[in-house]
């Protein structure tokens, strides 16, 4: 718990985009050495995390160094419209999308969700069926598995709310 406590989450600026897009690299490596091919073939590049830079739903996480990146926002994913299963809510929600770690400290998907939970008590988040360890963070922080939702290339994608106080 301590050690969360150091780490500062802020909104990203234009001058961590490059240790941005390096984290994105790290993520990749990581997932392709899980045996995850499937995910984040060329995904997210560095005009991803420009767009999110300027909606302001850039977030990363440093200590004396940037050590996670995270998109978030609260609205409408258009994704999530449709969904083979059910949401528990219909409330306005926050998503969190393209979590990546430099994997130089654990609990950092903690501090992530926790940090949004504090914006907005309803959270939405998607991932790769292959990408084990997203699920199991998921499932240790508290979300629940909802069903199938699809992204813009029509892949399917693991779908879990986590509900707040």
């Amino acid at each position: 718990r301590g050690e969360l406590e150091s780490m500062n989450i802020r909104l990203a600026k234009e001058e961590d985009i490059r240790e941005i897009c390096q984290i994105y690299d790290l993520a990749r490596a990581y997932m392709r050495k899980e045996g995850n091919f499937a995910q984040w073939r060329n995904y997210p590049k560095e005009e991803d995390a420009r767009q999110d830079l300027i909606k302001r739903e850039l977030y990363v996480l440093e200590e004396e160094e940037i050590l996670a990146v995270f998109a978030f926002f609260i609205g409408e994913e258009t994704n999530y419209k449709e969904i083979e299963g059910a949401w528990r809510r219909e409330d306005s929600y926050g998503v969190i999308h393209r979590i990546a770690s430099s994997g130089k400290k654990s609990g950092i998907t903690r501090a992530c969700f926790s940090f949004c939970l504090g914006k907005i008590p309803y959270l939405r988040i998607d991932t790769h069926e292959k990408n084990r360890s997203m699920q199991e963070a998921l499932k240790r922080f508290g979300f629940q598995y909802c069903g199938i939702v699809h992204v813009e290339d029509g892949s399917p994608r693991l779908a879990f709310d986590y509900i707040g106080e």
